[in-house]
């Protein structure tokens, strides 16, 4: 049981980077850093998107429309903090008994 939480734990910390890489993205993407006609560029970004926008989306229609600035990550971010101290805190102790 203990590998499990440890699992859940790796998967959600891995897509805190997710997450952190695609506001990463976005940003280099907005002030045209990045080359958005490479096809590699091309191919992370549409990964990116398609790995977050399913979790980010929800999140937007609830927030309140602040024109440019999108926090829906922030609070996907605060979610999976809450999710990882409440695996170790709660769950963990209960199962190590």
């Amino acid at each position: 049981m203990f590998a499990l939480l440890q699992t859940i734990d790796l998967a959600l910390n891995l897509y805190t980077w997710i997450l952190i890489a695609s506001a990463i993205y976005s940003w280099l993407y907005a002030f045209n850093v990045i080359n958005s006609g490479n096809r590699f560029v091309n191919q992370i970004g549409l990964f990116l998107y398609n790995v977050t926008e399913p979790v980010l989306k929800p999140i937007r229609r609830i927030l309140p429309d602040l024109g440019g600035i999108d926090l829906s990550p922030i609070v996907v971010l605060l979610i999976i903090f809450f999710l990882r101290s409440f695996l170790w805190n709660t769950i963990a102790p209960m199962i190590l008994r």
